[in-house]
């Protein structure tokens, strides 16, 4: 029986904009995601400015590799730099064409122009959108979202290539527009698609898993996956990646059905280890646990309302309270209280305790939570004080020293002082994800 083939599949992202890093690429990361959940391997991710031979290099480069599958992301549009449709038609051994109905198509979604802005060109308008209808000859059309259509493009029936003694036609390509907005319905409608269904038809079913930890560092974890090793564990079987995020260790987990079993061991080795670090064994995330730990789910308890006063983090904290929806049911409202004169006015700080202890202290981080609970009448309060760079430290307060304090009237207050790494940004982000889980605790000891 031939040996079953996994298949293999890359990701080419193009814009200058994304290669000199004005504009954050999401369209990767999100097609990675997409990928795994259709069982295809990604094995490259690139992104290139919109010079059409460093875009057919990428294209040719992963085609040499063997990939079964290639998606790109932008260079749709209607201007003259808006070359990938011309370079993959290139690179895929096919002819461009005009697709009239697609042409027409593309007209009736630019008519509405025409009422909001009356003086515009239409005709000229028109004219520089005649070139998204010109696609190569034999592709798939997935329907524009925006004005761009997509298109799925198989290699020409002349188009063979071999990998070692697995002769096989070209990549198929799919060519998606750079707004995420179009580019996601879009990737919906290109799973349809014949040619990219049998370009991936070969492909594996995966399950993944992921765990994560806090107050634990990655080469700990190292060390636990040796000794699972040791103690019988076959992770040889398993997909194993760790990554630092936020201060967390996420543990992530592939491995095809079979090993289900495997990978049961593995979570009970690292629970066994870990009980006191590991927080979520199905993935959720400390934003979520807080959250139904305020609602009161799964505890049989009432909605439990938050408050913040910030003053390092400037707002960060509750601006990730209320980030999941319908957060309005717990969350009463944060201060931010950056100078000494607003920890007093809007959170009620003695002004003596500011001047015995400074403003980043135990002290003053548990006056601005009682502060925060009280004046906005919440069940939980949460204060942040810190110094987060780069000026203001000194030898006893070092930048990166932050304390944190978070109040009920059913139990004791909680406060802690950290001393967070990076720059100011990493120290800023850090303290929300110590304050998360201090909120987390108290809520589970309340």
């Amino acid at each position: 029986m031939a040996e079953r083939r996994t298949p293999r599949a890359g990701i080419v992202v193009t814009g200058t904009e994304v290669l000199t890093g004005r504009v954050k690429d999401r369209n990767g990361p999100w097609l990675a995601e997409r990928l795994w959940e259709l069982g295809v391997d990604l094995a490259y991710t690139t992104i290139v400015g919109d010079r059409p031979g460093d875009i057919e290099a990428a294209l040719r480069f992963m085609a040499g590799e063997g990939l079964n599958v290639i998606l790109t992301s932008g260079g749709l549009g209607p201007t003259a730099d808006d070359l990938t449709a011309e370079v993959v038609s290139r690179a895929q051994g096919r002819e461009m064409v005009l697709d009239e109905a697609l042409e027409e198509r593309i007209a009736e979604i630019l008519r509405p122009l025409a009422k909001r802005w009356p003086n515009l060109d239409m005709d000229a308008i028109r004219q520089s959108n005649r070139k998204q209808a010109v696609i190569p000859e034999g592709a798939t059309v997935l329907e524009p979202v925006g004005t761009a259509p997509g298109l799925v493009v198989p290699p020409a029936e002349t188009g063979y290539q071999s990998t070692d003694s697995h002769p096989t036609l070209g990549p198929t390509v799919v060519v998606l527009p750079g707004p995420p907005r179009e580019l996601q319905p879009m990737w919906s409608e290109a799973v349809k698609t014949q040619a990219l269904r049998m370009a991936i038809k070969d492909a594996t079913e995966y399950r993944q898993e992921m765990l994560r930890l806090y107050g634990i560092p990655e080469s700990e974890i190292a060390e636990t996956l040796r000794a699972a090793e040791r103690g019988g564990v076959e992770l040889s079987r398993l997909e194993i990646t760790t990554c630092l995020k936020r201060g967390e260790v996420e543990v992530v987990t592939r491995y095809e059905p079979g090993e289900q079993e495997v990978y049961e061991a593995f979570k009970a080795f690292v629970r066994s280890r870990h009980a006191d670090t590991l927080f979520s064994d199905d993935g959720s995330t400390v934003d979520e646990q807080v959250a139904a730990l305020l609602r009161g789910q799964g505890r049989g308890a009432p909605t439990r309302t938050v408050a913040t006063a910030e003053s390092c983090t400037g707002g960060l904290l509750v601006a990730r309270l209320t980030e999941p929806p319908g957060a309005s049911d717990y969350v009463k409202g944060g201060i931010v209280v950056y100078g000494n004169e607003a920890k007093v006015a809007q959170a009620g700080v003695r002004p003596e305790l500011i001047e015995q202890h400074g403003a980043v202290s135990a002290e003053v981080a548990r006056a601005l939570a009682e502060g925060a609970r009280t004046k906005l009448g919440a069940d939980v309060g949460v204060g942040v004080t810190g110094l987060a760079g780069p000026g203001g430290a000194t030898v006893q307060k070092p930048v990166g020293l932050v304390w944190l304090s978070v109040v009920t009237a059913a139990s004791e207050p909680l406060t802690r002082s950290v001393n967070l790494p990076g720059t100011r940004a990493d120290i800023r982000d850090r303290t929300t994800t110590v304050a998360m889980h201090q909120i987390r605790h108290t809520l589970l000891h309340s």
